[in-house]
């Protein structure tokens, strides 16, 4: 038991101890953390001083790197004179661009003035050196014979290996310095210029070789002309003018990607010099094209009316591309003005061919279609192929001023406020006054003939072409809607007229040999000599009215109307004939009636139809 209380007791000593001891450890720990704390917060701000101290340091080193690099690059520059010098090699393009790079860089690091203007005229002397690479890939892309696909025309794009080859270097040419954007860069001002040069380059070679693809059609349009019919020829006009427009368009886009100054007010200058050539080459076209109108206007109406609306319809295209050059001038407006000015002479000028068509003639014409009269038809028929000219110069005219100075016309409908409207009834008023003049030329040369059956013949045979080609079987489907009532009817009682003209001209004297004379005696035998006579003078003249249908074909070309003529012949004389035929034979006018009775009226009827089968 004493000796577990002895170790008790010695237990608690140490403990007591080994706690004094912690106590003491503790307050000592405590005391160096405070002094920890304390010594952070003097040292804290060194420290942050000193890292930037270092960081500075560090860029310091870095910068000295730096310039010893343009340093070092400037001892090799009589190496790097020589290369460019020499120009860019194929295939070795990004490494002459790299040259010209460090030489802009090195301008900014360098303080002698000496220094740098050798360097500004080594980049200069690059700058010419690569304008001069843009304007030989440039040339290759505009050189030799455009491409020929048969008659039609080909857009053709720029060669897509000199495209790859020319896009790098005109990126690279749109970073060299300029005077806008590095105003104290010595060299800025001479490669403004370079750039200049080579744009204007540019603009002459695209400019030309444009021309050159399109020249070759131009020259088939006119030529063409001569021979074609005029809305065809027309069309042919309004083709070449599309791809004159197609050209244009495209060659301001590439333009616009290989342009070395990019700048709109320099594009819209380049595109000015493009363009000439195309512009000259539509100026020389038309007016082409307009000296052939001129020298006969008869013949080439449709020519400038076709090519009038060829102009019309592509002007708002004409608008855009012209206003992208930077400067006042319209050649298509020019070029409107001319031609409309030769359709306005057109009217007329027409007008007044078909009054002089009917002076001056005389004698035996033939009793066929007159050349006025085939004309006209065709001339009304191609109207409403180009009614839309047609009615824009006939506005610009003004209503009548065609028939120069006659006077207005009768039969015109008032006018609708459309314009559209305005212009169809402008048109309709127009025709009516041709078919007025023309019937007026054709009845005065029915007029003219030395034997009038003839001349009545003449004027049925045309009236009755213009009825049925005009307004029962028009050629062109379009074209009745031309013809207003006035003109519908006019032309309706042109051929009951002339057709009451030929019955009277050809039959009248058959039924006047039929008809009974007052003078003729009751008793005794003069009124048998009478009858008698009236018979053989029905049939002398059936057998002259035979012999003339032979020589004069009537409504040759329109079999129908030439039966229903017939039938109104056979209803107008062999009813007449079998009258007088049975009241002559009640009064026995001879023993011997079958010598007078040369034919009967069933062969009389026979014969006559005959006349128009």
């Amino acid at each position: 038991m004493d000796d577990d209380s002895a170790e008790i007791e010695l237990l608690e000593q140490n403990l007591n101890k080994t706690h004094q001891i912690s106590q003491r450890m503790t307050s000592i720990l405590t005391n160096f953390d405070t002094r920890l704390v304390k010594l952070e917060k003097s040292i804290l701000p060194l420290y942050n001083s000193t890292q930037k101290l270092k960081q500075r340091a560090h860029n310091i080193d870095r910068a000295l790197l730096k310039i010893d690099e343009v340093a070092s690059s400037q001892d090799g520059i009589a190496v790097e004179e020589g290369l460019v010098l020499r120009g860019p090699q194929l295939g070795q393009l990004e490494a002459y661009i790299d040259i010209l790079e460090r030489l802009n860089a090195a301008i900014a690091f360098k303080s002698s003035d000496a220094d740098s203007r050798d360097m500004a005229r080594l980049i200069e002397t690059g700058a010419k050196k690569l304008t001069q690479l843009y304007t030989k890939l440039v040339a290759e892309g505009s050189s030799g014979s455009p491409p020929v696909s048969g008659l039609a025309f080909m857009l053709t794009e720029f060669p897509p290996p000199l495209m790859s080859s020319l896009t790098p270097l005109v990126v690279f040419l749109r970073t060299l310095p300029l005077p806008s954007t590095h105003p104290s860069h010595p060299a800025a001002s001479a490669i403004l210029n370079t750039l200049k040069d080579a744009q204007r380059g540019y603009a002459d070679m695209r400019g030309n070789w444009s021309r050159k693809a399109l020249e070759m059609h131009s020259r088939r349009v006119v030529d063409r002309a001569e021979t074609l019919d005029g809305v065809a020829a027309g069309k042919e006009f309004s083709i070449w003018i599309d791809n004159l427009l197609r050209v244009t368009e495209a060659e301001y886009t590439l333009l616009a990607e290989l342009a070395p100054l990019s700048s709109s007010t320099i594009i819209a200058s380049t595109y000015d010099t493009l363009l000439t050539p195309l512009l000259t080459l539509f100026t020389d076209t038309l007016s082409s094209l307009t000296s052939l109108i001129k020298r006969s206007l008869h013949r080439y109406t449709f020519h400038a009316l076709s090519a009038f609306s060829a102009l019309t319809m592509s002007q708002s295209r004409w608008d855009s591309v012209l206003a992208k050059r930077g400067r006042e001038g319209n050649e298509l407006r020019d070029g409107l003005n001319a031609i409309r000015g030769v359709c306005l002479r057109s009217f007329p000028e027409f007008l007044a061919d078909l009054k002089l068509a009917a002076v001056g003639k005389g004698g035996d014409l033939s009793v066929g279609l007159a050349d006025i009269t085939i004309s006209t038809v065709q001339y009304l028929n191609r109207i409403p192929d180009v009614q839309d000219a047609v009615g824009s110069a006939l506005a610009a005219l003004g209503d009548g001023n065609w028939k120069m100075g006659d006077g207005k016309q009768v039969g015109k409908t008032a006018k609708s406020s459309s314009v559209d409207v305005n212009e169809k009834v402008l048109i309709q008023h127009f025709v009516y006054d041709v078919m007025n003049t023309l019937i007026g030329s054709l009845t005065t040369l029915s007029r003219t003939q030395r034997r009038p059956p003839f001349g009545s013949v003449f004027l049925l045979n045309n009236v009755s072409h213009l009825v049925s080609h005009l307004v029962l079987r028009p050629t062109n489907p379009n074209t009745p809607s031309l013809l207003s009532k006035p003109t519908t009817d006019f032309l309706n009682s042109s051929w009951r007229t002339a057709k009451a003209g030929y019955f009277d001209a050809s039959f009248s004297p058959l039924m006047q040999a039929l008809a009974d004379d007052t003078r003729d005696k009751t008793s005794g035998s003069g009124w048998k000599a009478a009858a008698k006579e009236k018979f053989t003078r029905f049939y002398d003249l059936l057998e002259e009215v035979g012999e003339r249908h032979r020589i004069a074909k009537v409504l040759e070309e329109d079999a129908e109307e030439r039966s229903a003529v017939g039938e109104e012949v056979v209803k107008l004389v062999v009813p007449s004939l079998q009258r007088f035929m049975q009241k002559q034979k009640d009064k026995e006018f001879s023993k011997n009636p079958q010598k007078y009775i040369k034919l009967s009226p069933e062969e009389v009827e026979s014969r006559i139809r005959n006349f128009y089968s």
